[in-house]
């Protein structure tokens, strides 16, 4: 009998002990959910200030917010272009900046005639490292640069290890990826300083693939978002506005499209859609993607784990 009762005190002990344990763990789930729930909403919110009130409030007047010139590298590829053609739809001159002289002069001639702006265009290759720079800083010594678009970028042709990538290529991203956006900034800062306005865009397309064999582009996305987010505290004081724009992807206006994703519009814009609703977050966020949907995706790759975003990448682009 003193055997069945001690077998009952335990047995009562045990489901004290188990109840207690369920409650703090219904406790914590609950608390889990509702952090959960405000960061979704917060979410919400942002999206909803950041893309559908500046389309619903009257355009910014960019010209007597940051400047007559808008500067834009890496100008002839898809966002590159279709910004610059953004920014001269709003009044601004526009000087081009790439390493392919034709493209430049076509685009210049078009962005003119379309647009009645002035446009000039700079023949620049980043990858040569310091040299390029001398014939940008002769043409924007005098002019008022209100905003840099910094657009330049490599990407690698396949995933590569770091020890298979060429050594050539390798100073390729780092001088192009990285230091060109820092020589930009020191161009054309001192200029905005003095008349303290201005606006900075470092363009790194956002991505939550995990491939290994990306290791150089991926670093050098973390170096330009570091540089944007301590650019922004040093000259804040000074009127000057940093913003990194992360996008997702794009459709060419100019060319076709592939993929399943390609084929649903809200998803993937196309660059002149992209660009219309980038330029609006000006001003207003100093992180973003630029593009409603692409905001909503992030959010959403937040709950999945990155190998699974990898996988879904592939087969909805490819």
């Amino acid at each position: 009998m003193a055997a069945v009762d001690s077998f009952h005190l335990l047995y009562q002990e045990v489901a004290r002990s188990c109840h207690n344990h369920f409650e703090f763990l219904a406790v914590v789930g609950a608390l889990y959910t509702v952090r959960k729930g405000i960061s979704i909403l917060y979410e919400c919110y942002s999206v909803v200030r950041l893309h559908v009130t500046p389309h619903i409030l009257r355009r910014t007047d960019l010209v007597k917010q940051y400047g007559e010139w808008a500067v834009v590298t890496g100008a002839t590829d898809i966002i590159g272009r279709a910004y610059a053609e953004e920014l001269a739809s709003r009044g601004l001159n526009i000087i081009l900046i790439c390493s392919n002289r034709e493209e430049l002069h076509n685009l210049s001639e078009a962005i003119a005639g379309a647009y009645g702006v002035n446009t000039s265009f700079i023949h620049a290759d980043f990858s040569k490292g310091h040299e390029a720079y001398h014939s940008i800083k002769e043409v924007l010594g005098n002019l008022d640069v209100g905003i840099l678009i910094n657009n330049a970028r490599v990407l690698y042709e396949h995933p590569q290890c770091i020890m298979e990538i060429p050594e050539d290529k390798v100073f390729e991203v780092i001088n192009v990826n990285v230091a060109a956006s820092v020589m930009m900034v020191r161009l054309v800062v001192p200029g905005m300083v003095q008349r303290k306005r201005g606006a900075i865009v470092n363009v790194s397309p956002g991505t939550r693939s995990q491939n290994r064999n990306n290791t150089q582009i991926a670093a050098s996305k973390a170096y330009l978002d570091k540089f944007s987010r301590q650019l922004q505290y040093e000259l804040r004081s000074s009127g000057i506005f940093v913003q990194l724009l992360t996008p997702l992807c794009v459709r060419d206006k100019h060319g076709s499209s592939t993929g399943i994703v390609h084929s649903l519009p809200f998803f993937v814009p196309s660059s002149e859609v992209y660009a219309r609703h980038a330029v609006r977050t000006l001003g207003i966020s100093s992180r973003t993607t630029g593009y409603w949907a692409h905001s909503l995706q992030l959010s959403v790759y937040q709950w999945v784990p990155g190998w699974m975003c990898t996988s879904i990448g592939r087969v909805l682009h490819y």
